[in-house]
């Protein structure tokens, strides 16, 4: 039952610890780690990596609950001298930069740091419930096997091809689960691989054992969710092997962010799920695990959390936690920085369970001075200064005007803020004329993502009056994936505006048709999704073709009442020049002199002298 923290560029990771659910812990956008108190509602400790700029928090994981054998003590009473209490202590933050931090809530300070065994980002952690070692996978396709005795590597092999973006230990310690897309199952004590399942299309970031029964008695099982993937697959483990597809399904309504549930130690026993969606939603389940079911389950409860306002916007949920009474929750519902928690009884019966609640009365920062301690890191002159963004994100810092220590005793009267706004501006201008610098396409996407995510339209006009493709395409192409679906959906709104404004986004729409097709092609619901858009192309490709028509038509009368009206004069059908040939005439009378006449006289004359000669002849 231990919580892993999801591993998305937009979904920040947040756990309850395991067993009593006391603490919260969340990594805000701020790159701080804060643990809070869920039954004082205060914060407990706030904590502050040396590089979290740099390298962005990916995933929280709580160790198993210890005896505590550090930190201040206390003279027990004799009541309590039986009575041993496990904490819950180590928190596991893997980072994009490959290193592992392990924080101990107890004391309230790091307990070690993991490095040297990734050469990419962690995408998961695990940790094995007995044996003080903890797994991590990560974009280098390796998994890592560390001891913290040592805070050393104790294993390292090459779980898949791709990014290992999962991982899972059994409720026994002998066997962990490992997915990219395919799902694998090891057998520890080998590192062999004991069976392949299928997997999903997109790569799973959700891992669970459901049961506690041994692999070898057909009993054994485990589920998984998956990125862009609306459904909870539940895999059997079966002796024979033939396990490679799924047997049950449970349905959700969005991406699963959070998954928290009970196992079951028998068939008569169900097992309690609770998963939180990426679209602030929580749907709670219960199913007896016995064999392969046809149909996808729906939800048996749906939970939701909305505002008091005239116009109720809802309110995300981050995590949720089921307790040992079936009636009762744990919700983590609000902003990272500041999450609201609440212990509540939930009706099952009732299929859906609306919650309205003032968030913004509740806010109140409150924190245990004499417990936590804020960890600030130690910066010297040459360390280089990161911009919070996207992971990995990097843009130059600019020293300002005044970045003189002032001396003390002199009777300067201290500069405001808009004056110091002022003299910035100044310095970016140079004779006279003020530069302004071009933004990169990795400034495009990241300009794009914060206007689809605030809905400033000053940023999107911004972005969106570029003509040049080649910057389109880059642009398009390094989106985040769930930052699609915001952006065509901007796009349709805008193609129903002006005619200037929609063959701007014409290009766009292009560009993000060409470099996300697979993407879109795998949503189920996307012509529900893009059905505007859908229709109104097809309108418009229906009216085109009268138009061209139309257009053909009046294009040959044009030409026609053109060339009418040119003022095309009448021909003069009289000879400028005629030229007549004389020697033709006088050949022809020359030829002709000396000839007889040939006249019907000279014909019979003819006629009688042949007679004559024929007589003679015969005579």
């Amino acid at each position: 039952m231990a919580n892993d923290g999801y591993n998305s560029s937009l979904c920040l990771p947040c756990v309850f610890s395991p067993k009593s659910r006391q603490y919260l812990a969340s990594f805000a956008q701020d790159g701080r780690l804060r643990i809070w108190n869920t039954d004082s509602k205060i914060l407990h400790q706030e904590y502050v990596p040396s590089a979290h700029l740099s390298a962005t928090c990916t995933c929280i994981v709580w160790g198993p609950c210890r005896i505590s054998k550090e930190g201040p003590r206390r003279k027990k009473r004799k009541s309590e001298a039986g009575h041993v209490e496990e904490l819950a202590d180590l928190l596991a933050l893997g980072t994009v930069a490959g290193s592992i931090i392990i924080y101990s809530a107890v004391k309230g300070a790091l307990h070690c740091t993991l490095d040297g065994g990734h050469n990419g980002g962690v995408n998961c952690v695990e940790w094995h419930p007995e044996d003080g070692l903890l797994y991590s996978g990560s974009d280098d396709s390796y998994i890592v096997e560390w001891d913290l005795q040592t805070s050393k590597t104790r294993g390292k092999w090459k779980a898949d091809r791709a990014s290992v973006t999962s991982l899972c230990v059994s409720p026994d310690g002998k066997l962990l689960l490992s997915a990219g897309q395919t799902i694998k199952m090891w057998d520890l004590k080998t590192k062999e691989v004991y069976r392949k399942f299928t997997g999903h299309s997109t790569a799973v970031t959700n891992l669970r054992f459901a049961t506690t029964r041994p692999p070898d008695s057909n009993g054994l099982y485990f589920l998984s969710g998956a990125a862009h993937d609306r459904l909870i697959s539940v895999w059997q483990v079966q002796e024979d092997g033939n396990d490679k597809n799924s047997v049950v399904s449970f349905t959700l309504t969005d991406d699963p962010k959070h998954i928290d549930l009970f196992t079951s130690n028998s068939k008569e026993e169900a097992v309690r799920l609770a998963v939180v969606c990426k679209d602030g939603q929580l749907h709670l389940f219960e199913h007896f695990l016995n064999g392969p079911c046809k149909k996808p389950l729906s939800p048996s409860c749906t939970v939701q959390v909305s505002g008091l306002e005239d116009n109720p916007v809802p309110v995300p949920l981050l995590a949720a936690a089921l307790t040992a009474d079936t009636r009762s929750l744990l919700l983590a519902y609000g902003s990272y920085l500041q999450p609201i928690m609440e212990r509540l009884d939930v009706n099952t019966a009732e299929r859906h369970v609306c919650l309205t609640r003032d968030v913004h009365t509740t806010l109140t920062l409150a924190m245990e001075t004499t417990v936590s301690k804020v960890k600030t890191p130690v910066v010297n002159g040459k360390s280089k200064a990161l911009v919070p963004g996207l992971p990995g994100h990097q843009a130059p810092v600019k020293a300002g005007l005044g970045s003189e220590k002032r001396k003390k005793g002199t009777g300067t009267k201290e500069m405001s803020i808009e004056e110091r706004l002022g003299e910035i501006d100044l310095s970016l201008e140079k004779g006279g004329v003020k530069k302004t610098p071009s933004l990169q396409t990795d400034n495009f996407a990241v300009l794009l993502v914060q206007g689809l995510e605030s809905k400033d339209v000053n940023i999107l006009n911004d972005v969106f009056q570029t003509r040049k493709d080649n910057l389109i395409n880059k642009t398009v192409s390094r989106l985040p994936i769930p930052a699609v679906l915001p952006l065509l959906e901007e796009i349709t709104k805008r193609m129903q505006g002006h005619p200037y404004t929609a063959v701007l986004m014409v290009r766009w729409l292009k560009a993000v048709l060409m470099q996300h097709t697979s993407y879109l092609s795998s949503l189920p619901d996307l012509v529900s999704q893009l059905g505007v858009l859908y229709h109104m192309i097809e309108s418009r490709v229906k009216i085109f073709y009268k138009l061209t028509k139309l257009h053909g038509k009046l294009y040959m009368l044009m030409t026609q009442v053109v060339a009418g009206d040119s003022g095309v004069k009448d021909v003069d059908h009289k000879a400028k020049l005629v030229y007549e040939d004389a020697s033709s005439d006088e050949d022809k009378a020359s030829g002709d002199e000396g000839l007889p006449d040939e006249d019907s006289d000279n014909w019979e004359e003819d006629e009688d002298r042949e007679e004559e000669t024929e007589d003679g002849i015969q005579s």
